[in-house]
């Protein structure tokens, strides 16, 4: 199974993002994250979707989303040049003694610590996914007590736009 990056632009509309999801699932197909947001224009929705499968499955997804009435427009960007980021929030143990650790890692990776309590801090790193990952890694030996993630965003260089793709 490979990861695929698939972004769509959708009306902004009650039960747009079930229709999709459902669709997915009817295939079989797995969406390892989900991002959505209003895009430049408030009428339109930007879900930025990673998924594993095949090739042949990702095509025919793409197809059967395309027919959906509130979608715009459909398009695989995993072999594009992009630029994608994601956010997340990890709350770690920190007594005092890991605190000056965990605040040398949060630099390193240009993270920032969010927030501090008695026992614990908050790291918020923005970041591609395995940057994401390694920071997550090299946290996880304080103990990782609750984590929460985007999932991945990500645009086209350049001027290309997905408004101006044909699916």
């Amino acid at each position: 199974m490979n990861l695929y990056t698939v972004v769509s632009l959708v009306v902004n509309r009650p039960g747009v993002l079930a229709h999709i999801s459902s669709l997915f699932n009817r295939r079989a197909f797995n969406i390892e994250s989900i991002a959505a947001g209003l895009s430049e224009d408030p009428g339109i929705t930007r879900i930025t979707m990673v998924v594993s499968g095949d090739e042949r499955d990702l095509d025919q997804v793409i197809r059967q989303l395309d027919k959906l009435i509130d979608i715009i427009s459909v398009v695989d960007v995993s072999t594009r040049s992009t630029v994608d980021r994601e956010l997340a929030m990890i709350k770690v143990n920190a007594g005092p003694e890991a605190r000056a650790e965990i605040m040398q890692m949060t630099e390193v990776f240009r993270a920032r610590i969010v927030d501090f309590s008695e026992d614990s801090l908050i790291v918020e790193m923005t970041g591609d996914s395995e940057k994401v990952e390694a920071l997550i890694g090299l946290l996880s030996k304080f103990g990782i007590l609750e984590m929460s993630r985007t999932g991945k965003i990500a645009m086209m260089r350049g001027r290309a736009t997905i408004k101006a793709e044909q699916s």
